[in-house]
């Protein structure tokens, strides 16, 4: 594995024990249910704004996974991705908006699922690491992951994430995407349950009868 370490700071774990931690825990994963909340900064603005919700992951195969996220508050809305397909249903106007993702899937799958069930290879094959050291999050002790975008088209998107991977699991407990123009989303995970054994169901949207469908990519 090649891994490009550009420090350790003093007392982290080093860079390859973490890797090899989510390795391990990329092996076992099948699913995972989790809540979040998400703090959204607009840098033009300097403004920020807070949503909450439940995800839902379920690995189907050894690539294919299936995710649902559900926002709560003024803006509720459900977003579920299966293959190459992304939908996006908002119950107050009976609306679900369906995407083709194509070729961008694989983007989809490094912004959502990043640290979830991903094998630490495969972080070191699309990013620059670095171990940045250890911070307490929620209570839990853990080590800073700082990663940089090798693609070029990743960084039209995320310029570095944040991941705060703690000492006794092998996946994130917070991860920070930094935008370009200064924006960012920090997004913080409580009452992680992995491997649950979830229903397929619960990893796909339950839409209701008669919901208005759109494809604004026609």
């Amino acid at each position: 594995m090649s891994v490009i370490l550009l420090s350790v700071a003093a007392g982290a774990e080093p860079l390859d024990t973490v890797l090899a931690r989510l390795d391990r825990a990329a092996a076992d994963f099948r699913d995972l249910a989790a809540d979040f909340q998400r703090t959204s900064f607009t840098a033009v603005l300097s403004d920020s704004s807070q949503e909450s919700g439940k995800l839902w992951i379920r690995r189907e195969g050894s690539r294919k996974s299936l995710m649902r996220v559900e926002f709560g508050g003024a803006n509720p809305r459900s977003l579920a991705f299966d293959g190459t397909r992304g939908q996006v249903y908002y119950p107050k106007i009976q609306t679900v908006q369906i995407y083709e993702l194509g070729k961008h899937r694989s983007l989809v799958d490094q912004f959502l699922l990043l640290g979830f069930g991903t094998a630490g290879r495969d972080m070191a094959r699309s990013y620059t690491l670095k171990a940045a050291g250890e911070e307490t999050v929620a209570g839990r002790q853990t080590t800073r992951l700082e990663l940089t975008p090798k693609s070029q088209e990743v960084q039209q998107y995320v310029q570095k994430v944040e991941l705060w991977i703690p000492a006794d699991a092998g996946h994130p407990v917070q991860q920070k995407f930094h935008q370009p123009g200064g924006d960012y989303a920090l997004v913080v995970y409580t009452g992680v349950r992995w491997n649950p054994n979830l229903p397929e169901a619960q990893s796909r949207l339950n839409l209701p009868q008669g919901v208005k469908r759109e494809y604004p990519q026609k």
